[in-house]
Parts: structure tokens; C-alpha cells; sequence
């Protein structure tokens, strides 16, 4: 089973790749886009109950906690790099940029897999597709990308940009709050669908009129109700003003299920239907797996 596992993750990060839909591996510079959204502030997520799940099962947050108002951007990402290859808690080494993780228990459950302790890959810098650069030197961002979640980061890399500064990845509960709110909405900014709410994959012909090509990302906090370049958005934020928690990329959450070891995502990509994007909607995959789908964002305790 364990094998099997494997097989099956290698196909789906073979497949995800193969989907990139630029033929150019470098990733040509675009128009920056101007959202008037701050991808440095922060909300606070209250403790208390609220409705988990397609069923809605009264679930608690024993403790208040603040959440990033957007996801990771490039320009977040580059910085930490930056910092992080100063102080020396990462390398790089043949295009990958590692850095050392501590292991986990492993107690031989039947769908578990092994997580030893070592370096592990944050990025590949050569990836297609990738929007960070290195001169040898230092990080950046390729123009335009800046204000874009950042992509193509396993999980170990998600973890070790969240760590470095305090903070942590957020469990699937206090993801889900965040989304919902105390309410039983589905999506959430409500019970409605809008092709132009969120980056799905009924969306992405439309921002021909803002970006003159096919963008697999928008930048963070896009659809705010603002109209760019004759494309008129709505405003997708949460109940507490979160942005981009349906859509662009799936967003890594920091739970390690003992049994399984893999990691959980939440909030659907831009390559996925409106069913994908129901606060209770899921994905999986080991942590050190990479995907222009996958992104994320961080929580801090109070």
C-alpha cells in the first residue's frame, strides 16, 4: 500500500505539472496589477463555536487567533529566502532550496508513511512555472508576480516560511472558521457562485482583458468588488474580511493526522469547479509535494 501510495502521488505531481499551460518554462513578465489590498495585515479570527463541514457539526476554537489577510505572495516568499539564506536555515542545493525539518513519530499505521528527519525541498528554482528567481545571491520575484500567491512550495516549505517568523500553518477547524464564520453558508462570501467571485476554472478566459494572456494566478485580494480593464469582480471576502478563501490556490493547513502523515489543503485552486470551493471542500498530498495549484497562508497565536 505504501508503494502504491507513492506511485499515485508521483503520477498526480507528473500530471499537475504536465497541465502548465505556458510552453515557455520561463515565466514571462506581465502588467503589475494594483489590487489596493494589504498582503501584510492581519485578522483576528475570535474564539468560540461555529459550523463544520457539508453536515455544519457544532465544532469549538478554544482560543482567539489572527490569520493573514491574503495568501503568501511572491514578494513575502523572496523576503523570507532572503533572510533565511542570511541566517543560514536554508540552502541551496542543484536549484533546490532546502532546509532542515525535524522528523515526525512514525508508528507504522497501515496508510503511513515514514517522515525522518533531514533536509527537506522547500522549492525547486527551476521549476516551470515558478515566479522566484536566484542569481546565486539572492531572491526575486519575476515583474508583475509580486502581489500573486506564491506556488510550487511543498509543505515542508509552507511549515518552515511560518515557523521562521513565529507563526504556524492554520488546522483545518480554525481554517474553516475563518472561511465560514458562525454561520451556515457554503462559499464564503455566501450561498451564491459567480464565475467573476473567485479565480475558478470558468474565470480564467475572462482576465484575457486584464493580463492579453491566460494567468494561472490572480493577485491576492483581485476580486474585491473593483473593476479592472472592463472585467468587474465581486467581492469574495469571508465574514471576517478574509480574501482568496475560494479559489486562486489550495491553501496548506498544518494538521499531521498520525495515521496518515499526509497534509490537508483547503479553498480550491483556479483550476477547479464552484463545488471545489465549499468551505468544507478538501484536498491531500504528502508535504513534499509541489504545485502551481497549491499556496498558502499563515495564523498567529494571541
Amino acid at each position: 500500500m505504501k508503494k502504491l501510495n507513492y506511485i499515485l502521488l508521483s503520477l498526480l505531481i507528473v500530471f499537475t505539472l504536465g497541465c502548465f499551460d505556458d510552453k515557455d518554462p520561463i515565466v514571462k513578465e506581465i502588467d503589475f496589477i494594483e489590487t489596493g489590498v494589504n498582503s501584510d495585515s492581519w485578522v483576528k479570527i475570535p474564539a468560540g463555536e461555529f459550523l463544520k463541514g457539508q453536515h455544519r457539526h457544532e465544532t469549538i476554537i478554544k482560543k482567539d487567533f489572527e490569520m493573514m489577510l491574503t495568501h503568501v505572495t511572491n514578494e513575502q516568499y523572496a523576503r523570507y529566502l532572503n533572510e533565511a539564506l542570511a541566517k543560514g536555515t536554508i540552502k541551496v542545493n542543484e536549484n533546490q532550496v532546502m532546509g532542515y525539518y525535524k522528523g515526525e513519530p512514525f508508528d507504522k499505521f497501515k496508510h503511513e508513511f515514514e517522515i525522518p528527519a533531514g533536509d527537506k525541498t522547500y522549492l525547486n528554482i527551476k521549476e516551470p512555472g515558478i515566479r522566484i528567481k536566484f542569481d546565486g545571491k539572492s531572491f526575486t520575484t519575476v515583474k508583475g508576480y509580486q502581489n500573486h500567491p506564491v506556488t510550487f512550495i511543498s509543505w515542508f516549505g509552507a511549515n518552515a516560511y511560518a515557523e521562521f517568523y513565529g507563526w504556524r500553518l492554520p488546522t483545518e477547524n480554525e481554517w474553516e472558521k475563518a472561511a465560514r464564520g458562525t454561520g451556515t453558508r457554503t462559499y464564503p462570501w455566501g450561498e451564491e457562485f459567480y464565475n467573476n467571485i473567485a479565480n475558478n476554472i470558468h474565470s480564467n478566459d475572462l482576465f484575457k482583458k486584464v493580463f492579453g494572456s491566460d494567468i494561472t494566478t490572480t493577485p491576492v485580494g483581485f476580486f474585491n468588488g473593483k473593476t479592472y480593464n472592463g472585467y468587474e469582480t465581486r467581492d469574495n471576502k469571508s465574514p471576517y474580511g478574509l480574501y482568496d478563501m475560494a479559489g486562486n490556490v489550495w491553501q496548506w493547513c498544518g494538521d499531521d493526522y498520525k495515521d496518515l502523515h499526509y497534509r490537508y489543503s483547503r479553498g480550491g485552486s483556479r483550476s477547479n469547479y464552484g463545488y471545489d470551493l465549499f468551505v468544507w471542500s478538501r484536498n491531500n498530498a504528502g508535504p513534499e509535494f509541489r504545485s502551481m495549484y497549491f499556496g498558502f497562508r499563515c495564523v498567529r497565536d494571541i
